[in-house]
């Protein structure tokens, strides 16, 4: 018989600690003298009002969960994202990335993400989307990355013109809102995995 055939499938685990060893080494204690990778999305150099956003992730009961992990990808505050395929890309600012990580707290569960507010972008057949981030989240229990956006509460005119959102039922989208809820520049969004006002999740 082929030695091939002996062989069994492994244990499958969903994210753990490892994915902080390898991704964010930093939040996992790990002091590196290198600055870690995807841990700023807009240098000081970026053009744009600069903001917060800070949130959590919880599940179904409405816990924190403690071992997340963030990946956000925008456009810049002209609404260019910093990838060959955007035809402008000449147009950003060599200190905006547009793509950085960010970990919850490992006893909290609170995330914060420092960038710029991106600009409106264009879409498919040059339909115009409003503002927005998004988000890649592994954790513990979940075998697949989620995938999700978060929109802005102050860009309502645009918000209400938006193609994806506009597919989203209207009582679901406000979990896509992040809340400003004075004129400081921070911005609270939550996601919860599941249970009552879960996320909207896409299927990409």
């Amino acid at each position: 018989m082929h030695a091939s055939r002996n062989l069994r499938e492994t244990p499958s685990q969903t994210a753990g600690p490892y994915v902080h060893i390898g991704l964010a080494p930093g939040a996992a204690g790990l002091g590196f003298s290198w600055r870690e990778v995807g841990s700023e999305i807009a240098g000081p150099g970026a053009a744009g009002e600069r903001i917060r956003i800070e949130g959590q992730v919880l599940d179904g009961l409405g816990a924190p969960v403690t071992d997340a992990l963030l990946e956000i990808w925008q456009a810049n505050a002209a609404g260019i994202y910093a990838h060959p395929e955007d035809p402008r890309q000449g147009g950003v600012e060599p200190d905006f990335m547009g793509w950085g990580r960010a970990a919850t707290d490992f006893e909290t569960g609170l995330f914060a993400i420092e960038t710029v507010k991106p600009g409106a972008v264009i879409g498919q057949g040059d339909a115009p989307m409003a503002p927005h981030l998004t988000i890649w989240l592994v954790a513990r229990g979940i075998n697949m990355g989620l995938h999700t956006r978060l929109y802005f509460a102050d860009e309502q005119a645009a918000n209400a013109t938006d193609p994806v959102l506009a597919r989203v039922p209207p009582e679901r989208r406000e979990t896509l809102i992040a809340a400003r809820p004075d004129a400081a520049a921070l911005y609270r969004f939550d996601i919860r995995l599941q249970g009552e006002d879960e996320t909207v999740f896409f299927d990409i």
